[in-house]
């Protein structure tokens, strides 16, 4: 089967790997559609980040050369001894932790916390190929209100609900968000469907804010024209914003988070920092503010597929290009790359 995998920083190859068969309590998935995640643009640019290179991978062995892709939906077409929840054709999405069930994290039910924690598609062979294997207990199926497209964006929204949780969103709430890709727009519509009652979003690139605009933030502000705070301040009595989500990871952003949070404001922190960021924690002292931090997903899947069922997460806005594996390199990771995701938001791959 084709396959792309990872080698080396902008090393992607497209080669013929021998079709997976599932071991005991794992499915066999016919890849459907596969999102381009930016923890997979980490790697191309920057790996290896958390593909195993200098050692075979302690939970499964695996080690570089790996299959990318883990935001993915599929049919299973093969079921391996033991597993009874599921069976040959069910359509299902893939939450792609693996852990080892026995660490002190999981025996806590915190399996993203996982001692031996690895991930499909990073830690083990992922979905940018025609079959992919997962364990039967990462596996959900999908209700025929989403489709295939829809079920790849699972796993990021699986985050933002896990951001909205941890920052507490409640009714009513002001909640400011900075960065408008594709983990910043979900978090706009995760915000709203939770009862959020003002959204703002904060992104330099006019583009993106259009979009936002179009998902239903309550105003869009450009940080390199405006002063977020002080415009975030005017609409909510002076005070700023309940929760603010930086969905960015870079020192200006998560510095900027202080500036548009309230006093006792909770700062959620989605975006990864590549590198290490100077931080004035007497900022957050003086004014009792929280600084949480978001680490993929627990249990979030079920709530993210209910969203998607529901229709609260727009999904077409967000999908701006399907393309075939053949074409994901050029199509797909160095289109990304070049353009630093100004034009595209989701890009989702097909190997069929």
């Amino acid at each position: 089967m084709k396959a792309l995998r990872w080698y080396g920083q902008r090393d992607l190859r497209i080669e013929e790997v021998p079709v997976p068969s599932p071991g005991a309590g794992e499915v066999k998935i016919k890849v459907k559609w596969c999102g381009i995640c930016g923890t997979d643009l980490h790697e191309y640019r920057d790996g290896p980040v958390l593909v195993p290179a200098k050692r075979p991978h302690p939970l499964t062995g695996k080690q570089v050369p790996v299959v990318l892709g883990h935001e993915f939906s599929g049919d299973i077409v093969e079921v391996g001894s033991g597993v009874t929840g599921f069976s040959v054709g069910d359509r299902v999405t893939v939450n792609p932790l693996l852990v080892c069930h026995n660490c002190f994290w999981c025996r806590q039910g915190r399996y993203n916390e996982c001692a031996m924690l690895a991930t499909i598609g990073l830690g083990a062979d992922g979905a940018f190929a025609e079959y992919v294997i997962a364990p039967d207990y990462g596996c959900y199926k999908l209700p025929p209100e989403i489709s295939y497209e829809m079920a790849a964006l699972t796993e990021p929204l699986a985050v933002l609900v896990r951001a909205g949780k941890r920052g507490g969103i409640s009714l009513g709430d002001s909640v400011a968000i900075i960065g408008a890709g594709p983990i910043g727009l979900l978090a706009l519509e995760v915000a709203k469907a939770a009862g959020a009652g003002k959204v703002f979003v904060i992104e330099p690139i006019s583009a993106r804010r259009e979009i936002a605009k179009k998902l239903g933030a309550t105003a869009v502000y450009d940080p390199m024209e405006v002063d977020a705070g002080k415009e975030i301040a005017k609409l909510t009595d002076g005070l700023r914003a309940d929760v603010t989500i930086e969905c960015v990871g870079s020192a200006p952003t998560i510095l900027l988070a202080l500036r548009v949070s309230r006093r006792a404001g909770r700062i959620v922190l989605v975006g990864i920092a590549v590198k290490p960021v100077e931080f004035p924690f007497d900022s957050l002292l003086w004014a009792e503010k929280e600084l949480i931090p978001v680490q993929g997903y627990v249990d979030e899947y079920p709530a993210a597929i209910s969203l998607l069922a529901s229709g609260k997460i727009d999904s077409d806005t967000l999908i701006t290009d399907k393309i075939k594996l053949d074409d994901i390199v050029e199509k797909g990771f160095k289109l990304l790359d070049s353009e630093q995701t100004v034009e595209h938001i989701k890009i989702l791959v097909s190997p069929e």
